[in-house]
């Protein structure tokens, strides 16, 4: 029997100051189905879906490349979280259109896909990208 792994869920928690909007922009807008929901006297948390998960570590270098290749130089801090859709270019209109800041419109990469860059609520940098099929 194969053994099971070690972990079954990576789980980003990001604390939103604004949290009503945070929610209604990665909820509603992005379209994360929710998962669960809790409230108390101590605080609200919202567990949203997010399709599959990994965690993708680089060196400082290639986060230099990344950057300039979706955005043309460095922006990103540490940490920036990257959602596989559709269509990046409606998905970039979509959340530009409630309130994310485009800091670079769809762009194809040298890896055969389509990404764009946002600033998004919660303070948080979004890479949109869409696998393209043919080089």
């Amino acid at each position: 029997m194969p053994e099971e792994p070690a972990v079954r869920e990576l789980r980003l928690v990001v604390t939103a100051e604004d949290y009503d909007e945070a929610l209604r922009f990665y909820r509603d807008v992005l379209g994360l189905p929710e998962r669960a929901a809790y409230s108390s006297p101590d605080g609200r948390v919202t567990i949203l879906e997010a399709g599959r998960a990994t965690l993708e570590l680089t060196d400082p270098n290639h986060a230099d490349f990344i950057d300039e290749v979706e955005v043309g130089h460095r922006v990103a801090g540490h940490i920036r979280v990257a959602f596989q859709v559709g269509d990046s270019t409606a998905a970039t209109a979509r959340l530009a259109a409630a309130g994310a800041e485009v800091l670079a419109e769809p762009t194809r990469t040298p890896w055969n896909s389509l990404n764009s860059r946002l600033e998004a609520p919660a303070a948080l940098q979004l890479t949109l990208f869409e696998e393209l099929d043919t080089p």
